[in-house]
This record gives C-alpha cells, sequence and structure tokens, in this order.
C-alpha cells in the first residue's frame, strides 16, 4: 500500500510539472487573410508538448460541397501539424478583417504548417504534407 502511494504521489508530481511548463510556454495564436478578401485563417502553433491547429475559411462556401451530414455550413478546412485535413462544418467563421493580409504570391509559415497565397486561392500543408487547397471555384484536401 505505501508503495502504491509513493508511486501516486510520483505522477501527480510528474504530471503537475507538465502543466506548468506548458503554461509556461503558451502556444501562439496565429491569424492572416487573403486578399481577395474571401478566405480568412486562424490557428495556434502550440509549444513543445502541445497541439498545433489551423483553421481557414472561405466566406464563399466550399465547391464542391463535401459529402456527410452538416447541420450548420460547410466553412473551410482545419488540421493539425499532422495528419489529414478535414472539411470543417461550423455555424460561426475565422475570418478577420482586422488580420493581416498574406500578399499573393506570398508564402506563411509557422510551426509545421506552410501555406501559400496565390490568385487562384491558398494552399495549406502540414509536416506530413497533408492539407487542402481553398479557391472561389474548386476546394479540395489533399
Amino acid at each position: 500500500m505505501l508503495r502504491t502511494v509513493g508511486a501516486l504521489v510520483a505522477v501527480a508530481a510528474a504530471v503537475g510539472a507538465t502543466w506548468a511548463q506548458a503554461a509556461s510556454q503558451p502556444s501562439v495564436r496565429v491569424m492572416f487573410r487573403t486578399p481577395s478578401g474571401n478566405i480568412g485563417c486562424l490557428g495556434s502553433v502550440g509549444a513543445k508538448g502541445l497541439p498545433s491547429l489551423l483553421r481557414c475559411d472561405i466566406l464563399s462556401g466550399l465547391h464542391p460541397t463535401p459529402t456527410g451530414s452538416c447541420e450548420l455550413d460547410w466553412t473551410g478546412y482545419s488540421f493539425r501539424g499532422r495528419g489529414r485535413a478535414t472539411a470543417t462544418c461550423a455555424g460561426d467563421t475565422v475570418y478577420d478583417k482586422r488580420a493581416p493580409v498574406l500578399r499573393y504570391g506570398r508564402t506563411w509559415k509557422r510551426g509545421p504548417f506552410i501555406c501559400t497565397s496565390r490568385r487562384t486561392g491558398l494552399r495549406c500543408a502540414n509536416a506530413s504534407a497533408h492539407g487542402f487547397v481553398l479557391a472561389r471555384v474548386r476546394s479540395r484536401s489533399f
């Protein structure tokens, strides 16, 4: 019994130290929009041990419309630092007209994400080479 209590105290101390480290190294919030005013992105780049997330919405809607049920709107795509992007079903948008503009021909790179803005749309990928293309005419994930 004494060994079990000692082990639990050690685990609690380790978890507390991990939370303290995470709190001292918060995620960095990131945001940008395209010059057309049609696409906006918001995310967080995690500090060591915290997840990185990026969501980009297209105000004109996803074309073609994704398969599957969505009681709200298909707003764009979201993904983590690794793994596939998924279509986002949401009743809100991450678009912010005050966000910095990622000019056409420019590339934005933070943590595991890289996005390139072109007149034809926005292409974003993560560390595992998965991502999406958002465009007024046709959007897709890869």
